[in-house]
């Protein structure tokens, strides 16, 4: 099969966004759209997204917010390339930087990324338990969806060394694992906004998007909850807006 044919161009934002993805492996999805949504810019901020895989959260972002200046954090060359085509594909300036989020102060400098730099970073970690989780047997797809031990604290620890003072971090990740996600915001980090995600109406959350604040004191807010889908399964106007890129959701300021 030739490498064309191993992707596959799919639409997101209601088609706003056209972007070329292996075809087998790890796929964009909800996550992506529901980061992207829930991040907080102003034309020329710099934005960093962490564990971009082909762009989709931060290329979302950039095109609901027109003007960020957008880095795309891929440890994996392939997906790297991809995010880079993307981008261009989608005439949305982005530098697509080939690095593992977990290195070293130094190796962050090497492309730009020194600390205090950036205004804000979103970030979807790989955030299956490995003990809990049987990973996929595709590396690739294993590298993005299962994590050791110390990935979030690690993540956060990047996240909050480049950020400038006041600069928001925004995260998704398991709602299970929120007690997690705390504890490793407990570092440097304040004015926590927590929106619980739920598959359906009356059920526990599936995902909790945070978005936090380097360097602030003031209190957490816990936000109402966000349905995916109504009681039929239908997915709400709501989400529908959010999805085609019309509305943002509520960790956003106005």
């Amino acid at each position: 099969m030739s490498e064309a044919a191993n992707l596959t161009e799919d639409a997101f934002l209601g088609g706003q966004l056209r972007l070329r993805q292996k075809r087998s492996g790890h796929r964009a999805g909800h996550d992506a759209i529901l980061l992207a949504a829930a991040t907080e810019a102003r034309a020329g901020d710099r934005v960093v997204d962490f564990g971009a895989g082909i762009g989709t959260a931060g290329l979302a972002l950039a095109r609901r917010i027109p003007g960020i200046r957008l880095g795309l954090v891929e440890i994996d060359p392939e997906l790297a390339g991809l995010a880079r085509d993307n981008a261009a594909a989608n005439a949305i300036a982005a530098e697509t930087i080939v690095l593992d989020v977990t290195a070293d102060a130094e190796a962050f400098a090497s492309h730009g990324l020194s600390p205090d730099s950036v205004d804000a970073v979103l970030m979807n970690p790989p955030f299956n338990d490995s003990v809990r989780h049987r990973g996929s047997p595709d590396q690739a797809r294993h590298t993005a969806h299962v994590a050791t031990a110390e990935t979030l604290n690690a993540w956060v620890h990047a996240a909050r060394r480049v950020l400038r003072s006041n600069g928001a971090l925004t995260l998704i990740w398991r709602a299970d694992g929120i007690a997690d996600v705390l504890a490793a915001l407990s570092r440097g980090f304040g004015s926590l906004a927590i929106l619980p995600v739920h598959g359906e109406a009356g059920r526990p959350a599936i995902r909790v998007l945070v978005r936090a604040i380097k360097g602030s004191r003031a209190p957490t807010r816990l936000l109402p909850g966000l349905m995916l889908n109504d009681e039929s399964g239908v997915s709400k106007k709501e989400m529908t807006e959010i999805l085609e890129g019309r509305a943002a959701l509520p960790l956003v300021e106005p």
